[in-house]
């Protein structure tokens, strides 16, 4: 992903959306060429000159400093995740060759964080990395996520589910919503990870396969995705609403643990105790078939 491509669009994209009248500009005649605000009103709020933002949008960030960042931001009014996305991009802009080698991501975590998982219980938990793959979970973390993982292919992958498995649009009863924070995160990681190999190879699959991707990938949003709700309609036990919470791996912070709490006395809670029935008579049953097979041997 060419980082002076991306640095073009996100800034155009971020002065498009902001009408004259939001930035509390006073406008005169109604003739306007562009959507939302020109170069030189976007440079005017920035308290830049209007060569400078010019070159800025055209994607070079190159020796900008802190100061002028920020001064973009309150222009462009960037909310928290485009604030970081932007400062991504510069970092991105700025860094050595050397920093811009890929590395590839984990595929595999540690045996501790799997100790970690096992041991939460109560709640649907996983671990993912930036692309999206589910790269471990509990036991109603597999659960939760069932129809995703009877896809054979793995690393299971959050987006490929969403977008090329028909069944997440039964699995998310909102899934425009799914779909488009799907996307924000992918778009936030290719800011933090530009030259991530894989990552460029999931979005170029998903922009050939999928028209919805194509067209929320060029929007441009990014978003933290950190605490909130989600609600599923699993194909076992229905409707579920179940809080987040995620966290970075303070040893692996490319990887992000996330754990769906329950309200207490919510009827959630008792679909939570459906889940882990169902999970628990899933794995006797493996089991059985496991030491059927063995004893034929």
């Amino acid at each position: 992903m060419d980082n002076r491509t991306e640095v073009r669009e996100f800034l155009a994209s971020r002065r498009a959306r902001i009408t004259p009248e939001q930035a509390g500009l006073t406008v005169f005649g109604g003739n306007r060429r562009v959507p939302g605000l020109r170069r030189e009103e976007a440079a005017m709020l920035a308290g830049v000159s209007v060569d400078y933002y010019t070159r800025l949008e055209r994607g070079n960030l190159a020796g900008v400093s802190e100061s002028v960042l920020e001064a973009l931001v309150r222009g462009l009014q960037l909310d928290e995740a485009e604030r970081d996305h932007l400062f991504d991009l510069a970092r991105a802009a700025n860094a050595s060759s050397r920093a811009r080698q890929p590395k590839a991501p984990k595929q595999r975590i540690r045996p501790s964080v799997q100790f970690l998982l096992d041991a939460i219980t109560g709640a649907p938990a996983f671990v993912r990395n930036g692309r999206m793959d589910l790269l471990a979970a509990n036991r109603l973390g597999y659960a939760l996520y069932a129809p995703m993982f009877s896809d054979p292919v793995r690393p299971a992958n959050h987006s490929r589910f969403i977008f090329l498995d028909p069944r997440a649009r039964d699995f998310y009863p909102d899934w425009d919503l799914a779909a488009n924070n799907n996307v924000a995160i992918l778009r936030t990681e290719s800011g933090r990870n530009p030259y991530d190999k894989g990552l460029a190879d999931l979005v170029g699959e998903l922009s050939m396969r999928s028209e919805e991707f194509r067209v929320r990938w060029a929007a441009h949003n990014v978003r933290r995705h950190y605490s909130g709700n989600k609600t599923f309609q699993h194909p076992v036990i229905g409707g579920i609403e179940l809080m987040f919470e995620a966290m970075q791996l303070a040893e692996d912070p490319e990887l992000t643990l996330t754990v769906y709490p329950v309200e207490p006395g919510s009827p959630s809670e008792e679909s939570l105790r459906l889940l882990a029935s169902w999970a628990e008579t899933e794995r006797l049953e493996e089991l059985e078939r496991a030491t059927a097979t063995g004893s034929s041997r």
